[in-house]
């Protein structure tokens, strides 16, 4: 299941026996999303310092021409297209990703600290490890990001702390609701072909045909 409160007390009250897993997908895009807050940010100062120059320029009675990189991106169109790179393991990034992530994290230094806690927690995750030594490596880099100063982490290492049990559950059995998620999204694709669903029965009737 997901972190979120109503999920846990669904589950607290209809499966009392069962160990509730924290899922590691959304466990893992808590780190993602923190990252890409920082990418945004520095995005957003790189448009303001644009924006300046241009303005100066003007002034000036000059044009202004954003200065390039050495792959061919402004700052700005950088931290755009980084977007999807930051969300992979760099062992599956392309050359031109891996060429933009360089410039990138030579820039950015902060960015190429806050990509390497999300590798780490990755890499803990793909580990089979025993529950409590998934437990004692989850504490090591919980501890780790509360040191490093960047106040998204800091709620990502406080989240870790609430619900350290269900999330080292999934080290028992490596349980994921990856094929659950997969399947809604094969579900919400099915509906949007049809512009939504008026006779339930049949809908379900459809899918039962075409997915059971």
């Amino acid at each position: 299941m997901d972190l979120a409160a109503s999920m846990n007390l669904i589950a607290a009250k209809c499966f009392r026996k069962a160990k509730r897993v924290a899922d590691r997908f959304h466990v893992q895009r808590l780190v993602c999303d923190a990252i890409q807050e920082i990418r945004i940010k520095h995005r957003w100062d790189a448009i303001d310092e644009d924006n300046n120059a241009f303005q100066n320029a003007r002034k000036k009675g000059l044009t202004h021409k954003p200065s390039m990189l050495p792959n061919g991106d402004t700052k700005k169109q950088l931290l755009s297209r980084s977007r999807f790179a930051l969300f992979k393991h760099h062992s599956k990034w392309t050359e031109k990703q891996r060429v933009r992530a360089e410039i990138l994290f030579n820039l950015y230094p902060d960015l190429e600290e806050a990509y390497g806690y999300s590798t780490s927690l990755r890499e803990i995750y793909q580990g089979k490890y025993q529950k409590q030594v998934g437990l004692l490596k989850l504490a090591q880099w919980e501890n780790t990001v509360q040191k490093s100063g960047f106040k998204s982490f800091s709620t990502i290492a406080r989240t870790f702390h609430t619900h350290y049990d269900s999330i080292s559950n999934y080290f028992i059995n490596r349980s994921s609701n990856a094929s659950a998620e997969s399947f809604n999204a094969k579900v919400k694709e099915f509906r949007r072909q049809f512009r939504g669903v008026t006779d339930i029965t049949f809908f379900l009737f459809r899918l039962t045909k075409i997915y059971a």
